[in-house]
């Protein structure tokens, strides 16, 4: 789905055995060594309109994982962790991180993976209950997987234990290598979807929805826990005849297995000043997300939808999924 043309790496990975083979598998690409993955002077100077050519040249940005914060969750995880990666090569218009990493949202690889896992391994075992991680907030880890093949190693790894689940969300359908491999019933993988005209016109780079629902009744197929995150929800014009036009599409297509316990998270998308600077000059002759009769002012340089059409989405979406979808489960809709 993506060309890499050139690798920006830090000397150290080369004291990884994941870090030597990515260099020897790339080892055909021009490569720039760095200092450090988080400040690419060159890159912070580019303009926005460059924004589509870093994330070709940048496509792996090949660092070690520093910091091991983990944050409280209390949506589908008890943590937020950071991974083996960190931004992504798709171009979504409403991306969130391009709120931390600004312009400079290019995909970087982490390669002290061992690392990383012990530390959730360690926590959930010093747990008095099973916990579940999220693993996927800062990435797209089916998408990195195409790259590192961390994912399959990660899920072979922690199906040898006995407790606890990972989880991460995708807008990707390169599943079938993850289809193949033991996972304990500890991995929860949750979907990603939004309408096909919203696919086309916003989520630059990412798979097609009929991809994306056949990736899903894949993943059922090789027993794993599912979940389908309806978002971001976008208000453009004639949204409730969309987004009723996915769920019914969803109901049509998911197999019958899926859709006996698969669960729901709707998110209404956040918008940020950041975001409306890059996009106008990256993707000029794109649709302009920012609706100021419809938005409002949250934080500083933030926008989310006013309170009283939030409302209404709501409304809408729990009433069209119990019509569809009557026995499943909304875990949350913020």
């Amino acid at each position: 789905m993506f060309n890499i043309d050139c690798i920006y790496y830090e000397k150290e990975i080369e004291n990884y055995e994941l870090g030597k083979a990515l260099l020897k598998k790339y080892n055909n690409l021009p490569k720039v060594i760095i200092s450090n993955h988080n400040n690419i002077e060159e890159m912070r100077k580019k303009e926005n309109s460059e924004f589509p050519k870093m994330k070709r040249n940048l496509i792996i940005g090949i660092g070690i994982r520093k910091t091991h914060k983990f944050v409280p969750n209390h949506k589908v995880s008890d943590y937020l962790v950071p991974y083996t990666s960190s931004g992504c090569t798709a171009m979504c218009m409403y991306c969130y991180l391009v709120c931390n990493y600004n312009k400079c949202a290019y995909l970087r690889i982490f390669v002290n993976r061992e690392e990383i896992l012990q530390k959730i391994i360690k926590i959930n075992n010093q747990s008095e209950k099973e916990l579940t991680f999220e693993i996927g907030s800062n990435s797209d880890l089916i998408l990195e997987n195409t790259l590192t093949g961390n994912l399959d190693w990660t899920i072979r790894e922690f199906s040898k234990e006995n407790r606890g689940y990972l989880t991460f969300p995708t807008k990707f359908d390169m599943v079938d290598s993850i289809c193949n491999i033991e996972h304990n019933n500890r991995i929860i993988v949750r979907m990603s979807v939004n309408p096909e005209k919203i696919i086309n016109q916003v989520e630059f780079g990412t798979s097609k929805l009929k991809g994306r629902i056949e990736s899903i009744n894949k993943l059922k197929a090789a027993g794993y826990k599912l979940g389908i995150l309806i978002a971001p929800v976008i208000m453009i014009d004639n949204w409730q005849e969309e987004y009723e036009n996915l769920i019914k599409y969803l109901h049509e297509n998911l197999s019958e297995e899926v859709k006996k316990d698969v669960f729901f998270e709707i998110i209404f998308m956040t918008y940020s000043y950041v975001h409306r600077m890059i996009n106008q000059d990256a993707f000029p002759n794109a649709i302009n997300l920012y609706d100021p009769n419809l938005m409002t002012g949250r934080g500083r340089g933030k926008y989310m939808y006013k309170n009283y059409i939030r409302e209404e989405g709501e409304l809408f979406f729990r009433k069209k999924l119990k019509q569809y979808f009557p026995k499943n489960k909304i875990i949350y809709i913020v």
